[in-house]
Formats: structure tokens, sequence, C-alpha cells
């Protein structure tokens, strides 16, 4: 019987993403594959190696705004006027339909049914959450028929009714057999149970592949206990880092009164209150589109409707003349979002320190304080080797290390962190987890942190605010 895929001796077309030996591999009929490994252990490579075959179509989250065929720059979701100009989710659907009349019906009343597009379809696609980008790139990419379909990563930032969602869709669809699946997963317990056939990656290199069963058996399967990544010396770094004088002495770090922030006929908060103060722990939770994003972006200056509401932020109220640049010099600030303002061909270290001025790039020459502390917190995030290479060549985990590397890269006052553990493998979501917790036990250290994972907030003892 013919295989569906066939790699014997096959590599890389690109010289500077190769694994460490030539693939052989198939892939037949029916079979519904994981491939998983480690950060960086080379998972895109090899399903790079896949995807550009007839009949074979990816989808990588972070690429999700490519389907608007519009710029993009981070702050345009919350300039109204600006993300007018981007087309709704309707308008790319029935683009995309048009071209593939024969799966109009099937789509519309099918996969539309599954993913739950009707409550989302008059949405422009820059107000749309990271579960709801989720959807509308299954069904464009569904709307073509794939005979195979390859996800990086399905399930991040996904809440729990969302990450439910996702499985079913691709459950059903790999059950219906018109469709076999392959996930890019970082973390084994994320195998949904429809998966026949795992293809274990490390150290970039490709492993063999096995049947769901036998890999649980196998060696290559790696249980989610794991201790401390930390070392003492590195949390004693953390902890003994130099304070700046006078920096971190507000004692409200937010308050929001009676805040509501609308969108057309949209309303994404209504009449809030929330204190935030100097040493609070906050976790921030709600379901994929509840507004959780929107608030981080009145809390760190991206959101101009800011001005029009009772906000105060490090003691003073907002509006009151200060710069956006002077608020966000206090805080360090990661989001799943913030990689589309950072895919930049620079080095890895480049992106680090950019986090001093709280922008894309480097303006200035760093002082040699800031070029050592620079170097510090990408040996903290174990991510020094990296430090030459090119910041878009990194696989989706390594990147993310290096934005966490940034948020932290100043030392701020208040940390706001979404979705910090986004696109990590088991050891490196502990050694994130650890470097907060430590990072949290300075004086005057403030942390705001958005996760649909229980897990990350255990051991922070987090006040507790839930979006509805």
């Amino acid at each position: 019987m013919a295989h569906l895929i066939e790699l014997k001796g096959k590599i890389s077309n690109n010289p500077r993403k190769r694994l460490r030996r030539p693939v052989d591999f198939t892939l037949d009929k029916g079979e519904q594959l994981a491939v998983t490994g480690s950060n960086g252990a080379g998972k895109s490579i090899f399903t790079d190696m896949l995807s550009g075959q007839e009949d074979i179509r990816r989808i990588a989250f972070r690429d999700a705004f490519s389907l608007t065929g519009a710029s993009f720059y981070y702050q345009q979701r919350w300039n109204s006027q600006d993300a007018e100009s981007v087309p709704a989710v309707r308008d790319i659907l029935d683009k995309k339909l048009y071209m593939y009349p024969e799966r109009n019906g099937l789509v519309r009343e099918r996969l539309f049914s599954l993913l739950q597009i009707g409550p989302m379809l008059d949405k422009r696609t820059v107000m749309l959450s990271s579960g709801e980008l989720r959807k509308l790139q299954l069904a464009y990419i569904l709307a073509s028929s794939p005979k195979i379909l390859i996800i990086d990563n399905p399930y991040i930032g996904l809440d729990s009714q969302a990450r439910q969602t996702m499985n079913d869709v691709l459950s059903a669809l790999a059950e219906d057999g018109h469709i076999q699946v392959i996930l890019n997963l970082c973390k084994n317990r994320d195998i949904p149970s429809f998966i026949t056939d795992v293809l274990p990656m490390e150290n970039m290199e490709a492993g063999e592949k096995l049947p769901y069963g036998a890999f649980i058996d196998s060696g290559a399967y790696r249980g989610t206990v794991i201790e401390n990544v930390l070392d003492e010396s590195e949390r004693n770094a953390i902890l003994d880092l130099p304070y700046r004088g006078n920096d971190y002495n507000a004692e409200t770090v937010a308050r929001l009164k009676n805040v509501s922030i609308r969108y057309g006929t949209r309303t994404i908060l209504d009449s809030l209150d929330w204190e935030v103060h100097n040493g609070d722990k906050w976790a921030l939770c709600g379901k994929n589109g509840s507004g959780k994003s929107t608030l981080l972006s009145l809390i760190c200056a991206d959101n101009p409707q800011s001005y029009a509401c009772d906000i105060t932020l490090f003691d003073k109220k907002r509006g009151s003349g200060e710069s956006i640049w002077e608020i966000k010099r206090h805080i360090g600030y990661v989001s799943p979002e913030m990689y589309r303002a950072f895919l930049l061909p620079v080095p890895a270290w480049k992106i680090v320190a950019s986090g001093f001025s709280d922008t894309g790039g480097i303006r200035h020459s760093l002082t040699q304080e800031q070029t050592g502390n620079t170097a510090f917190w990408m040996g903290v995030f174990g991510i020094s080797g990296l430090k030459d290479r090119c910041f878009t060549e990194l696989s989706s985990g390594e990147q993310h290390l290096c934005m966490l590397a940034r948020a932290f890269v100043k030392d701020p006052e208040l940390l706001v962190l979404d979705e910090p553990m986004h696109c990590l493998d088991e050891r490196n979501c502990k050694l994130a987890k650890d470097i907060i917790t430590t990072f949290c036990q300075r004086r005057n250290k403030t942390l705001i942190m958005v996760s649909h994972c229980e897990e990350d907030f255990a051991g922070l003892e987090c006040q507790r605010l839930t979006l509805p």
C-alpha cells in the first residue's frame, strides 16, 4: 500500500534550520499523528518538511493576522478607527468559500456549527480573542479541503470550554476519515485521545514513530512532575538584584473606577471597579473574549479609551500629563499578541534588550548596566546560547523565553504576564514559574497574571479577579 507521506533521507531546504540527521518517515491512511518534544527539539523543522506537499495545509496560530491581508501594529486592536480598516470574519470566510463552492454547504452547516462561528461573524479580525482566532483559521483552512492538516500547539491560550471545542472539532474531523491531523505539541499531557501515533523529537533529531500505546510505555514518554528548575545561585542572584532609588514607591499601582469600554454596540468591560496595590499578586481570569486583554491594555497605557475613564496608574490619574512612556517604564509586559509586533530578523539579544525602551527595537546604544542585565536575564531563562541567533528562526518556545526575558530585563515595578507559559514545554513552564515566584518575593514587586491553567497560579497566593 502506498504511503500518504514518505520521506527517505530528507533534509530541510533551509540550511539554517536543519535537523542533526536526515529523516526517514511515513504516514499511512487513517493515522493521526502527534509530534512531541521539548522547546527547540526540532518539531517545527520536521513538519516544515511536510507542509510544502500537495493537499497538506498548516496552521501556525501566531500567524493568524496574515488572513486579513492588512498591515498590523501592536496597539491597532485598541484604536477603533484603524481597526475598521481590517476585514470582518464574515468577509474573510465568504471570500474563501467562494473559491471552493463545493465546500460551501459543508463548511457552513457542519464546521460553523462545530466551531460556533456564528457569534463572531461580524467582528473585525483584529478584535478577536485567541480562541476566536483559532476558530477562524481552522474554518478558513478546512474550506480548501486539505487531506492532511498540520497544527502547531492547537490548545495554547484556550479556556477549558474553548479547549474542549477545539478537541471535539479535531476529533470529529479525524473520525470522518476525510482528513488526517498532525499536531505539534510541546507537552505530552496535551496529546488528545484520537491520536493513533506519536513521533518523539529530541535534540534536533526525529525518533521512531510509535503507536500511541507503545509511546506511553516507552522511555520517550516523560511524566509531568518536575522538581525546581531554578538553582539556588540563580534564585539568590534574582533576590539580590539592586534597587534603584525611588522608582518603586507608588502605593496605588492601578485603580479603575466604574470603567466601561465599548466598541460600537459591543460592551467589553461594564462598570468595572478594581484596585491593585503595591506588592499585590493578582490572577486575572475569564473565558476567551471576556475582556482580559482589553483590561490589560488600560493598565499598560495601550488603549486610547483610558483617557475617558477614571484610571489611576502609579499614583497618578490617567490624563494628568504623563506620557505613555513614563507609565511603561514601570511595567514589564508579555502577551501572545506581542509576537506579531516583534517578529523581526534581528539577533535574539536585541529583542530582549528592546525591553529597556518598550519598543520593537533598540533606539539607543545600551549602557554597560543594560548590557549586563540583558545577559543576566537571558542566562536565567536558559537562552544565553541563542543570543546571536536570528529571532525569527527560533522555535515558538524559544521566542517566548526571549519575550519573557524582555519583560524582566528592566527590573519592573509591575509585571503584567498574559499567558506566561505560552508555548513552553514542561521544564520551561516550571522554570518560568520559579522565576516569577522568586522575582515577586522582592520588595515592592506587583504581579498581574493571566492563565487558563490553574496550576500556573499555585504557590503565588494570588488574589483573583474573574471577568464575566
